[in-house]
Parts: C-alpha cells; sequence; structure tokens
C-alpha cells in the first residue's frame, strides 16, 4: 500500500508517497528521484513491486507534486533539491539509505552522496545527462517554457512530445498521468530542466569520485547516446542496456524494473 505525508523542508512542506516493506527486512529504505517535470507520483507502481522487501519512499522535489516551491529560479538547484531530500530522510528518522534517480533524478542522487556520503549505500540511476555544449543548447530550447495563452498551446506541446515519445507498453490512461504531473508544476514547470543543465560539469566529475556503486539503466530515450559518455567516466559502476524499455517503463513493466533495480543495489557494497 502506498501511503501519503508530508514533513517539513526549509521552503516549506515536502510531500512523499512511502510503501512500507511487507517483509521483515534490514536492507536500507529506498528514496526514489523524479525527472523534470514530474513528481514522486511516477514511481507510484514501480513502489508497489520495490516494496516487496524494503520500504521505499518517492518525495516531491519543492515546487512539484505538492510539495512547496522555493521563492525563485535563482533558489532552485540541484544542491538544494538534495538537501531538501536530506530533509525529508531526517524527517522521516532514516540512516543509511538506498537512491533510484531518474533523470533529474540521477543528478539530484550524485548531489545526495556527495554531501552526506556516510549515508548512501548504492544508486541506480535511469539515463546520465552527459551532453556536448551543443545538446545543452538544444534542450534549453526544448524545455524554454511555453506562456499559457487562449489556444492551449502548452498543454498542446506537452502532450505532443508525450505521445511522440510513447514507451514500448505505455498505455493512454500512462501518458495521461504523465501529461498531469507536467501541469502540476504551474508557472514553475521548467524550473527543473533548468537547475538540472546548470549541474552538468559537476555532475559528470561527481561519476568519476563517487565511491559508491551506481547502476546506470540506459532505456531507449533522447539520453540513450549521452548515457553511453558516463561509462569511462564511472569509478565504480556499470551502464545497463534497456533497448526494449522507453518512456515510462516504470509503469509498463514495474516487475521487471524493480527485479533489477533491486538486484543491482543488493549486490552493491560502498566503496
Amino acid at each position: 500500500m502506498v501511503r501519503k505525508g508530508y514533513v517539513d523542508g526549509t521552503h516549506g512542506q515536502i510531500h512523499y508517497r512511502i510503501a512500507k516493506s511487507r517483509a521483515e527486512s534490514e536492507k536500507p529504505p529506498l528514496v526514489c528521484l523524479h525527472q523534470s517535470p514530474k513528481c514522486g507520483l511516477e514511481f507510484d507502481t514501480f513502489m508497489r513491486e520495490a516494496s516487496r522487501d524494503r520500504t521505499v519512499i518517492a518525495p516531491d522535489y519543492p515546487g512539484y507534486g505538492m510539495s512547496d516551491p522555493a521563492p525563485s529560479e535563482d533558489d532552485t538547484t540541484i544542491p538544494m533539491y538534495a538537501e531538501e531530500m536530506w530533509h525529508l530522510a531526517d524527517g522521516l528518522g532514516l540512516g543509511v539509505v538506498d537512491l533510484f534517480g531518474n533523470h533529474t533524478g540521477a543528478k539530484v542522487a550524485a548531489q545526495m552522496a556527495l554531501t552526506q556520503a556516510d549515508r548512501v549505500h548504492a544508486i541506480a540511476m535511469i539515463s546520465a545527462a552527459i551532453l556536448t555544449d551543443q545538446e545543452r543548447e538544444m534542450f534549453k530550447d526544448m524545455f524554454t517554457p511555453i506562456p499559457l495563452d487562449a489556444e492551449h498551446t502548452r498543454f498542446k506541446v506537452s502532450w505532443e512530445r508525450i505521445r511522440e515519445r510513447q514507451g514500448p507498453g505505455q498505455t493512454l490512461e500512462m501518458m495521461d498521468r504523465s501529461m498531469y504531473m507536467n501541469m502540476m508544476g504551474g508557472e514553475a514547470y521548467e524550473w527543473g530542466h533548468v537547475a538540472a543543465f546548470a549541474w552538468g560539469k559537476p555532475f559528470d566529475e561527481a561519476l568519476t569520485k563517487l565511491p559508491h556503486r551506481i547502476t546506470l539503466l540506459n532505456p531507449v530515450d533522447d539520453l540513450t547516446e549521452c548515457t553511453r559518455r558516463a561509462i569511462p567516466l564511472l569509478r565504480n559502476g556499470e551502464v545497463i542496456e534497456c533497448p526494449h524499455w522507453g518512456y515510462g517503463f516504470m509503469d509498463a513493466f514495474p516487475k521487471d524494473t524493480a527485479d533489477l533495480v533491486l538486484s543491482k543495489l543488493d549486490a552493491s557494497v560502498s566503496a
């Protein structure tokens, strides 16, 4: 069962989902870190599978889902997200945790491990934005906020992108939920992407420094080729090719995703 709650953060309340372990276990809780502009809801189906033998928590970053926002875009950074996620961990009384980050969440996971290394056991990530300058500019242009207008341009473009990126097994209902999460960000819906692009070089460097075991899943998405560039950077990790998965694979194949992620986390030993 997935329940919901709030803890206090620097900028107000942080909303989270939690699925308590269904079995007696001493395995570290798994904290799931979402992509932009989604929220912890994107892990809802996965959590129901992954909580088979550990507690799984999926927070919303400030400004996303049902968490209170930071005061401004300038205050919205990957280090701020990471700090707020540690506030969440403290509020829930968590000690050592595993981390599972999706796109932006991969960077949040890396920063969390950099700042409190002794509290992180192992890390799993979906995709790694190891970008060239040209790619970074291309993505910045793609994710420039679209002003509201009477023609619903923002909504149309958002839905078109979701449809264009429909992954194997991803139903219309799953895509509708993805659209819903996009809209929950309000007028600040692209702040997370801005924060992620600004934390490019630090992420690349983190992969070379972190001693924790890092498992990088590489599905077919906009970052497939970029993710392979992480192979020579990883100090302690591996890139796992997932050619049969695309966008929405955690919803479409929750058991397979949980089987893979949990097995890799269980096999990891912190250096």
